[in-house]
């Protein structure tokens, strides 16, 4: 494989799960209100999940990722009469296959979140304090299992997804951070 086909294979990678992104984003802005766990803890006083993940912030970030794949749906077909023959990644082809794709890697990321969060207090870390890797890849992981149910993904695809991630999102979330929109840089 040439580096021109690495770089496609990474840029339509990263378009592909761009839903999973914005909705992780999404998540963080609409965030804020009642938290999904309805403030519950466990036997021993910790919390199921916590502050960080809410039901606003679940359900716009859901959204922002159901609309994003809409769009790529829309665009999709343009795509693949232009680059068609050198797209290795799976690539969205239609509005209503967006839509589920993006309400896939959408929610997907979002219950990522959520299922990080709540290893992190069973684990006693608690929130804002580092994770390594799980704070990285827990959105990722769970968007690519719950879309591997109607798009086949390779490996290729897989390990470009899971490096651009960790480096994408030490970028993001030390911008966020920078903006005040985040309390840690990680």
């Amino acid at each position: 494989m040439n580096i021109q086909m690495i770089l496609i294979a990474c840029v339509t990678t990263l378009y592909f799960i761009l839903p999973a992104y914005f909705s992780n984003g999404g998540g963080l802005v609409f965030g804020g209100g009642l938290p999904v766990d309805f403030g519950k803890s466990d036997s021993k006083g910790n919390r199921w999940i916590g502050d960080g993940v809410t039901w606003r912030g679940l359900i716009g970030g859901t959204i922002i990722g159901i609309i994003t794949g809409a769009v790529q749906g829309y665009f999709g077909p343009q795509i693949i009469a232009e680059f068609g023959d050198y797209i290795i990644t799976p690539i969205i082809t239609s509005i209503p296959e967006g839509i589920l794709i993006g309400f896939l890697l959408g929610f997907g990321a979002l219950l990522g979140d959520a299922i990080g969060s709540f290893l992190k207090r069973r684990l006693g870390i608690g929130r804002g304090k580092p994770a390594p890797i799980l704070d990285q890849l827990d959105f990722l992981i769970v968007a690519l299992i719950l879309v591997s149910f109607v798009v086949k993904l390779n490996w290729l695809f897989i390990v470009i997804a899971i490096v651009m991630t960790l480096v994408i999102h030490l970028i993001a979330n030390t911008g966020a951070y920078l903006l005040g929109m985040k309390d840690v840089w990680y």
